[in-house]
């Protein structure tokens, strides 16, 4: 792509902005304080640099891609609504205007545009990681051709208004947000402006929206229910107290938030990801409102997601529903279905929830569920193809493989370059005096202390090896707490040393370390987390049905899929080798190879297994 000067590009798009959006005014306004209060603070994304790793290689993929699409091609269902000039190849797949839309038996063309938002949103991100000069000016260039196309009748007729504007609201604050752009936020009052006529008067359930009179299934699904992050946001970044507003109007507290605050587990039978989504819009009720029914809800609803939803891998939903507890239905999905987990969108989800609750709680058993995500399902995603097909869902079923979903630019693609590009800024917190260490990864971070600038620098292969090397730059002697997350399944060898003395104070699982200390250049701490094997059932209703996992990674069965195993067989599996991702497991009749998903290409796969005594 060919560099444009920043001054010539400013000067250019500004003219060519478009009249109806120049005029609008965003009115000053002193921005709102939040009431809820957080114990730990994030990092900006550009204080984590991911290192060489699997992390970073998968990051960085991504940014690649996105930032080489074709901007005609990402603009052109929004030209084609507003009667322009719709130059471009067209996308294809769920992202284009489609006469061949005949749900449920065609869903090509099912929302054009839906993901324009979230790969605006992951190229924001992006840039706010890398500083890099073109990907924000194409985020740019995307915001202004955006702009001129604003109209209502884009959504005249469209299945799911809710569900591609929160997308788009979400692009457009992370323009702002991230990549600084000067327009954005008066082009989200345009957005929003049109697509005002076209919601519901409150969050409809998906019961309710069925009973709406629609042309055809497809019109059954809408979100409204997630409105609400979104619209909180723009509060916060605006002043605006419309989003205020709206985003009261969509809690669903009805059906959803107050018995879930209430401790009912209302999850079973709901569509999976864009329930846990929408828990990230009752912790932002609870951060911009004070609202501590809408924490209880998010904290109990994510408890029922990791307590009676979730595979050993961490996700969870098969055939995106949520299962009722007790129904024995999660065991029994290992052999009705292959579509087991909606991978990158639900793992976006997850990562989001828990970064919400880990702030606010301090709990570190929430970036165990991060962790387990992370390196059980969407490390182990297959990259986008260039035609736009993506990997969708992680299969679980006792014959599983990957594979790419039948229609092209479906929603996986567009959280995907989100929440990889989200992996710095999950791996890290902090307080006034402590840095707080969430993912072991490559990767450095920095933040003032005090006026001065400290960093810690990771070097590890965890989880494929128990240890995991820090090393702390300062420009002078500092004394904060640094504080490592002890995974709940930490064994008791679990240790650490500090520039090679063993650090006293008790580890105990399930929660941070603190090791507060006087801290000079080149301090070294050695971390060895204790791995031990273990087994989990799917459910209670198939306590023969177990997985095997070391330390946070689950293991799959590669080759021989109908070996059987004793639990004893198991829990001597071996390391193929130090840092391998393979496992060894001798059954009664052969050896047989474990593998870690990210690892895993075209083989055949077993996650859970008959296990006897």
């Amino acid at each position: 792509m060919q560099r444009v000067s920043r001054r010539r590009f400013l000067a250019g798009s500004m003219a060519t902005a478009g009249a109806a959006v120049v005029s609008r005014r965003v009115r000053a306004a002193t921005l709102p304080e939040p009431i809820g209060g957080t114990r730990l603070d994030g990092f900006d994304y550009g204080d984590v640099q991911l290192l060489d790793g699997p992390m970073r290689e998968q990051f960085s993929a991504n940014h690649a891609f996105f930032l080489a699409l074709n901007e005609d091609s990402l603009l052109q269902p929004f030209r084609q609504k507003a009667g322009l000039p719709a130059p471009g190849e067209e996308m294809g797949g769920w992202y284009s205007w489609s006469k061949d839309f005949d749900p449920p038996k065609n869903m090509t063309g099912y929302v054009p545009g839906h993901t324009f938002g979230q790969y605006m949103s992951g190229l924001a991100r992006a840039y706010a990681a890398t500083g890099d000069d073109e990907t924000r000016e194409k985020i740019f260039r995307l915001v202004r051709g955006y702009a001129a196309t604003i109209t209502p009748k884009f959504y005249d007729g469209y299945p799911l208004p809710a569900y591609t504007s929160d997308k788009t609201a979400c692009g457009l604050i992370d323009a702002h947000r991230f990549a600084h752009d000067p327009q954005a936020l008066t082009v989200l009052g345009h957005a929003t402006d049109a697509v005002l006529p076209w919601l519901p008067p409150k969050a409809l359930n998906r019961e309710e929206m069925a009973a709406r009179p629609h042309p055809n299934i497809a019109y059954t699904w809408d979100e409204s229910y997630t409105l609400p992050e979104n619209f909180f946001l723009a509060y916060q970044i605006s002043g605006d107290p419309r989003y205020l507003a709206l985003a009261r109007r969509f809690l669903e507290d009805d059906t959803y938030f107050n018995p879930l605050a209430a401790g009912q587990n209302v999850l079973p039978g709901q569509h999976a990801y864009s329930h846990v989504n929408a828990l990230s819009s009752a912790s932002q009720a609870y951060l911009v409102l004070g609202s501590e029914k809408h924490l209880r809800a998010a904290r109990n609803g994510f408890g029922f997601v990791i307590d009676t939803q979730s595979f050993a891998t961490g996700g969870w939903g098969p055939d995106e529903t949520f299962r009722a507890p007790g129904s024995g239905e999660m065991g029994a999905s290992l052999t009705e279905t292959h579509a087991s987990f909606e991978t990158p969108c639900g793992a976006y989800g997850h990562f989001k929830i828990a970064r919400y609750l880990i702030r606010i709680t301090g709990d570190s058993r929430y970036g165990d569920t991060m962790e387990k995500v992370l390196y059980n399902t969407i490390l182990g995603a297959e990259p986008i193809r260039p035609d736009g097909h993506s990997f969708y869902y992680s299969d679980y079923n006792n014959t599983g493989s990957k594979v790419y979903y039948e229609e092209k630019w479906p929603c996986c693609s567009g959280t995907f370059p989100q929440i990889t590009a989200d992996y710095g800024i999950s791996s890290y917190f902090h307080s006034p005096n402590a840095l707080y260490v969430n993912l072991f990864a490559p990767s450095r971070v920095d933040w003032k202390l005090g006026g001065r600038r400290i960093a810690l620098e990771q070097d590890t292969q965890y989880p494929y090896s128990p240890e995991i090397s820090m090393r702390v730059h300062t420009e002078r002697p500092e004394t904060f707490a640094v504080a490592l997350r002890v995974p709940a399944w930490a064994g008791p060898g679990t240790k650490i040393a500090v520039n090679g003395r063993g650090f006293s104070a008790e580890l105990r699982p399930g929660t941070f370390a603190s090791i507060r200390r006087e801290w000079r250049d080149g301090d070294r701490i050695e971390y060895h987390i204790e791995m031990p094997l273990r087994l989990e059932a799917v459910d209670p209703q198939h306590p023969q049905v177990q997985a095997l996992l070391a330390g946070p990674v689950a293991l799959f069965a590669v080759g021989s899929l109908d070996s059987r195993f004793t639990r004893a067989q198991l829990l001597a599996a071996r390391q193929r080798s130090a840092g391998s991702a393979d496992w060894l497991v001798q059954s009664a009749t052969e050896t047989v190879t474990f593998r870690s998903f990210p690892a895993i290409g075209e083989e055949k796969y077993r996650l859970y297994h008959d296990v006897t005594l």
